[in-house]
């Protein structure tokens, strides 16, 4: 069977922008963090001491949380936990994975589950493009700290020291870049990486507003207090809707077609970035019911 170039009929989206990291060891926090967050992504991986993995999986299957807003990260390929993990989410009612150090097709087909593909290897780098067109494959995301490590670097930011220091350098820039394009081009979805500097929040702000601008759905995160922040960035601003309603207003007047609205020139794209405005009014509006 030909696992690529398809698409699943109703694959899973995130139904918020606020994804936030949970050790699976720790049920004690599971429901906290499904108040705090969007999404709760169960950690089995780098969150969890390899001697707590077989306890984290009980704990998985002994706690269930809604499955609609829950991820599970599961260990790399060809490991031994990877099978134990897929194991255990098989016992639950959770249907969507992300596959920690994505590298082949096979890694994500072998799931036989909605699969978000981290990419966070050098040889996952070169591959994001044939890991996005796995029709399993449901969203892929970029990882910065394991991409340096298996450069054999030491930062995946400049430091203070440095020019620019707190952003990212060219290296992880390209891997967030060509992430997001390859997702784009397969029709998947795109989380953005983590800020691991959680007091960092004006650097947080800045990556946020620089995921909505091309066109990130989620942003993952380490800490309940990076959540308001992440939210706020990727809800518009009253101006912005503005702007998207009278854009699309014109061109349903209009019937379509090429215009000017004060000044500025109304294309297919222009068109489709207001759209996409108003697609995020919609989200917003959505996670602020849920949350009552």
């Amino acid at each position: 069977m030909n696992f690529t170039n398809r698409q699943l009929a109703n694959p899973w989206l995130p139904p918020g922008p606020a994804l936030l990291f949970c050790p699976a060891d720790r049920p004690d926090r599971y429901a906290k963090a499904l108040e705090r967050a969007d999404v709760v992504i169960l950690d089995l991986e780098d969150a969890v001491a390899p001697d707590r993995r077989a306890a984290a999986r009980e704990a998985l299957i002994a706690n269930p949380i809604d499955p609609d807003r829950t991820i599970v990260r599961i260990n790399p390929a060809g490991t031994g936990d990877y099978r134990r993990d897929l194991a255990a989410v098989v016992e639950t009612n959770y249907r969507v994975v992300m596959q920690a150090k994505a590298e082949d097709l096979s890694s994500i087909i072998d799931t036989a589950l909605q699969t978000i593909a981290l990419i966070e290897t050098p040889l996952g780098a070169t591959r994001a493009h044939e890991i996005a067109e796995v029709v399993n494959c449901v969203g892929l995301m970029w990882g910065a700290e394991d991409l340096v490590a298996g450069l054999g670097g030491k930062s995946s930011r400049f430091g203070p020291d440095e020019k620019h220091p707190g952003q990212y350098r060219d290296v992880a820039r390209w891997v967030r870049s060509s992430t997001r394009i390859a997702a784009a081009a397969h029709g998947k979805f795109a989380v953005d990486s983590v800020h691991l500097d959680i007091n960092d929040t004006e650097g947080l702000i800045d990556e946020v507003r620089d995921a909505v601008a091309l066109g990130y759905s989620a942003t993952a995160c380490i800490h309940p207090s990076q959540v308001p922040y992440i939210r706020d960035g990727y809800r518009p601003a009253g101006d912005e809707v503005t702007w998207a309603q009278r854009v699309v207003d014109e061109s349903t007047a209009r019937g379509g077609g090429v215009f000017s609205l004060e000044g500025q020139m109304i294309d297919g794209p222009v068109l489709r970035q207001a759209e996409m405005v108003l697609t995020r009014v919609a989200a917003a509006k959505e996670v602020s019911n849920n949350d009552e």
